[in-house]
């Protein structure tokens, strides 16, 4: 089901390191100087639920957790978010711009933690209401390269190479099975010119 008919729905997608953060900041920018209504949010935490959720799921003092725990504890951080947060914004028209959402849960629990497909992505679909985002954008990178840069590294980020190569894997193959409503660009382009990219995505479905 698609956030069409209401406000509008963009995701960042893609594994850590990418740039997520500073493209969602980017488009924020222009859709306030456009004079455009927008709610700028992400997951796993943007509700007072979900903060609790994401220091479990991410600090690295929780140690080891079964896969199917953390895949548990994303779905219940998704269904959450969705209702306190991204529902009341897409009801009151305005473009709701989110790092991260259902294909991160399925690239890095299907993926890298090797659950399988088809019930992850059950889970996925029945925790959000199959509420899928008007545009994807997946911000492509080796993560050899990217999660590689990062010095400080939460839980997931620390999870070796292996794990953010299945998750790659997994991102690209979201994206090839549905490219209407997905933009891949590479991760290591200049970001003014990915960011010019989303704009022009992006202006196209406001009209």
């Amino acid at each position: 089901m698609s956030a069409a008919g209401r406000g509008l729905f963009v995701v960042f997608e893609g594994g850590d390191g990418s740039g997520k953060s500073t493209q969602t900041a980017l488009l924020c920018d222009w859709l306030a100087a456009t004079g455009r209504s927008y709610l700028k949010t992400f997951e796993p935490g943007d509700s007072t639920a979900g903060q609790l959720i994401r220091r479990i799921v991410l600090d690295p003092s929780t140690g080891e957790l079964a896969a199917k725990a953390e895949a548990l504890l994303y779905a219940a951080d998704k269904a959450h978010h969705l209702d306190a947060v991204v529902r009341p914004a897409l009801a009151r028209g305005e473009v709701v711009v989110c790092d991260r959402y259902v294909d991160s849960m399925l690239a890095y629990q299907g993926g890298g933690r090797d659950l399988d497909p088809g019930e992850l992505e059950t889970l996925a679909r029945w925790a959000t209401d199959d509420l899928r985002p008007d545009l994807t954008v997946l911000l492509d990178g080796d993560p050899a390269e990217l999660v590689a840069a990062m010095v400080k590294k939460d839980r997931i980020e620390a999870a070796g190479v292996d794990f953010h190569r299945a998750a790659r894997a997994r991102f690209l193959a979201l994206a090839a099975s549905d490219p209407d409503h997905y933009l891949v660009l590479p991760a290591r382009e200049d970001r003014e010119s990915i960011a010019a990219a989303v704009r022009d995505r992006v202006a196209a479905l406001l009209q």
